[in-house]
């Protein structure tokens, strides 16, 4: 451990005090990193998930160091970890499309009110640490997470279309891009309106990265065919 922080593990006002900026600043430059996306759960939500958290374990601290109430002081932080568990599941949404989004926000709400409990103990050096990995995971990582994701030629595409026959015409364009449809999901939806029309959820597997881009100009060219996305 840093000496440099010795004084901070201390029970003192001081110290508390120290702890609490500490889970400030630590959850506030990730809820930065998260708000300059617009994930659901932004700067506020971060810094006060991260000086709960960090509350709670200074509370216990406290009861035990100072009120000599001799009791488990990690019953509270266990409490937090499986608290934020609820708040992260608020975080994570299925679109229409089947499409999980906000699993990345929750994780780090997790990992941010870790880092609270962190500073709430005085290890100010872990906290930092782990502040500047989770940066890198959310900033860094990703950027290299989407190179990968570039060159997998397996996909999933969202297809709108008008009647149940123009699924045919989509599998023989993906028979000659030399794309094999892995697994085909169709649905009818009924618009206010009286019209129905089908949307399909395909897992294709491109022959080469090429075909790869090919498959939503191709797709979205075909008569009848309204839209065409990548899941």
């Amino acid at each position: 451990m840093l000496h440099v922080f010795d004084f901070a593990r201390e029970l003192s006002f001081s110290a508390v005090l120290v702890r609490m900026l500490a889970a400030m600043l630590c959850g506030g430059v990730i809820g930065i990193e998260r708000e300059l996306k617009r994930r659901p759960a932004g700067f506020r939500t971060h810094i006060l998930i991260c000086i709960g958290a960090a509350m709670t374990i200074l509370t216990n601290l406290y009861l035990y160091q100072v009120m000599h109430l001799y009791t488990d002081v990690s019953r509270m932080g266990a409490q937090v970890i499986a608290g934020i568990s609820f708040i992260g599941a608020g975080t994570i949404i299925v679109t229409r499309r089947q499409r999980v989004k906000g699993l990345t926000t929750a994780a780090g709400l997790w990992a941010v009110g870790i880092i609270g409990l962190v500073c709430g103990a005085g290890y100010l050096e872990l906290a930092l640490f782990v502040t500047a990995m989770v940066l890198v995971a959310e900033i860094f990582l990703s950027r290299l997470e989407y190179r990968f994701a570039r060159q997998v030629r397996d996909t999933r595409l969202y297809v709108e279309y008008r009647s149940a026959d123009d699924i045919q015409r989509i599998m023989a364009a993906l028979d000659t891009l030399g794309a094999a449809l892995n697994e085909l999901e169709i649905s009818r939806v009924q618009s206010e309106a009286g019209e129905a029309h089908f949307c399909a959820i395909l897992a294709v597997q491109a022959g080469s990265a090429k075909a790869k881009e090919k498959l939503l100009p191709t797709l979205i060219a075909l008569e009848n065919v309204s839209t065409v996305s990548e899941m």
